[in-house]
């Protein structure tokens, strides 16, 4: 099995996806979307994850391989295989099925938790009645039609959704680690101006490191529950 991996900046890279896809024996292929669209047919993978990224989807003049990404998503989607966007991947998947996306009320950075819906379906994932997540985001999405709300968090109402059996968008992050946390502060320390929904850089590097654990146990049940679908 063969998981594809798009990421749009080096420092906003897949955390403790890449080891539980190692450990379970998945083919894993990658490449740096604004530095190259050679984009792999459908058919060859299995499970595609499209990562964060500072940019906009609305950013086509700014970044032109958007246009080519977007393509290519559609692409993929049309295949039913399993999918997860996360931040700016949520929000790519969001545009490609219709979906607005545009600046959320207030930026939310930092660790804020977030509700779990009830699902509606057997088939619906289900995430727990509260669950404090990491956060790095000024837009959000409206919900594409037929998809279903999976989370919130008070600062944004459209956390998480699901669409069809098999693809699933996060606004926020559970793939977090201490060295992805550290990554995105030096890139992005000058977003880091407290507020309500925004955090300071001690206040974010103050976790405690057995919640990263927690966070990553998320993602790895989000996964089997993913490529279940496989």
């Amino acid at each position: 099995m063969r998981a594809h991996i798009l990421q749009h900046v080096e420092f906003e890279g897949p955390g403790s996806i890449t080891p539980w896809l190692t450990t379970r024996g998945w083919s894993i292929t990658s490449q740096l979307v604004s530095e190259s669209t050679a984009f792999p047919d459908p058919a060859e993978i299995d499970f595609l994850i499209i990562m964060g990224g500072p940019m906009s989807v609305h950013d086509d003049a700014a970044h032109p391989w958007l246009v080519a990404e977007k393509s290519f998503i559609k692409a993929f989607l049309d295949t039913s295989k399993p999918t997860l966007g996360i931040c700016l991947g949520a929000q790519l998947i969001a545009s490609v099925l219709g979906a607005s996306v545009h600046k959320n009320a207030c930026p939310e950075i930092g660790w804020f938790p977030i509700e779990g819906t009830t699902p509606t379906t057997p088939d619906t994932f289900q995430f727990p009645a509260s669950t404090e997540a990491f956060h790095w985001h000024g837009d959000t999405f409206a919900l594409p039609a037929n998809a279903t709300l999976l989370a919130s968090s008070e600062a944004c109402t459209n956390q998480a959704f699901q669409f069809g059996n098999a693809t699933i968008g996060l606004q926020f992050h559970l793939e977090t680690t201490t060295e992805s946390i550290h990554a995105l502060i030096e890139h992005g320390r000058d977003e880091l101006e407290p507020s309500e929904f925004v955090h300071s850089e001690n206040q974010i590097l103050a976790q405690e490191p057995a919640h990263y654990q927690i966070l990553n146990q998320e993602m790895t049940r989000l996964l089997e529950w993913l490529t279940s679908r496989c």
